[in-house]
């Protein structure tokens, strides 16, 4: 029977996928982004050796279609930008892809389970909720970046750390949100003849409640990406990312740090500020073709 379960699921989520892509024109525009972002990022694989050193190309080259290589120019040190901008996006996806499958499943998680137990398990856990919840975000990462970015720097994948460190607190709204709609389902008549019926508690939470919050928790996870890109985004213009690694925010925080602006390096930072509004368009569109999708007052 567990056999069957995700089976199911996998099945009703290609059902889905199928039907967004012919109904929903945010969906596919969002999709069709997603996926040319995608192979801009698989491209950084095939990227050649001497791109992360200086001066292997030509200073303050503007772009030229003369190669791959350049044509988005170079920096003021003489690296290809479009090689920094393929692995940018890729370093920025990871980040953004480690945050949503750890925040949102322990929101998930921590929602079910207090709204389901209630009584002083759903105290606890709310009081730890709402005390996460309070604390301004920003500033909280600011110190523990300031604490562990020697410690991140050192390690031999810096990248999937920084999303670990943005899932402390955006498990914290999700959490909220599924509590309150357990609360609403645990009162339903199908879930109190399930229970009657001899069902197991695991059972009723895979056979009749996560199928409920199931297209919630796809636009969750679609919000979160963009939440944690975002705020490494800002936290690297502010010098306290990992410096020494290709993100968008990254980019933009040298270009700005070697006056691109001033010294007419236009490429150098326009690249990832587009590239930074692709990939929020992208989710977006995602995010909100899923929402008409299952709110019919939405597709008005």
């Amino acid at each position: 029977m567990l056999v069957g379960i995700p089976i199911g699921v996998i099945t009703s989520i290609k059902n889905s996928f199928s039907i967004l892509m012919r109904v929903s024109k945010k969906f596919r525009i969002g999709f069709i982004i997603i996926i040319g972002v995608t192979i801009l990022a698989l491209l950084s694989f095939s990227a050649p050796p001497q791109y992360i050193h200086w001066y292997s190309y030509p200073r303050s080259l503007p772009p030229t279609p003369t190669g791959i290589d350049l044509i988005f120019g170079t920096t003021a040190n003489g690296r290809s930008v479009f090689w920094i901008f393929t692995n940018a996006i890729k370093n920025s996806l990871v980040i953004g892809i480690v945050t949503a499958l750890i925040a949102p499943h322990i929101g998930l998680l921590v929602g079910i389970i207090a709204g389901l137990r209630g009584g002083i398990v759903d105290r606890v856990l709310m009081f730890i909720t709402d005390t996460i919840i309070v604390i301004p975000a920003l500033p909280l990462y600011v110190i523990v970046l300031m604490i562990l970015k020697p410690h991140i720097s050192a390690m031999g994948s810096p990248i999937p750390f920084m999303g670990l460190i943005f899932s402390i607190t955006a498990w914290c709204w999700p959490a909220r949100q599924v509590r309150a709609m357990v609360l609403s389902l645990r009162e339903r008549e199908f879930i109190l003849t399930s229970s009657l019926s001899g069902n197991s508690m695991a059972r009723i939470i895979l056979r009749e409640i996560i199928p409920h919050l199931l297209a919630w928790h796809l636009i969750n996870l679609t919000n979160t990406v963009l939440y944690s890109i975002g705020m490494e985004t800002g936290l690297s213009i502010l010098g306290l990312s990992i410096l020494d690694k290709d993100t968008l925010g990254t980019m933009i925080y040298w270009s700005l740090y070697y006056s691109a602006l001033f010294r007419g390096l236009w490429w150098w930072y326009i690249t990832p500020i587009v590239g930074v509004i692709l990939v929020f368009l992208a989710f977006f569109l995602l995010s909100q073709g899923i929402s008409e999708y299952v709110n019919p007052r939405l597709r008005q």
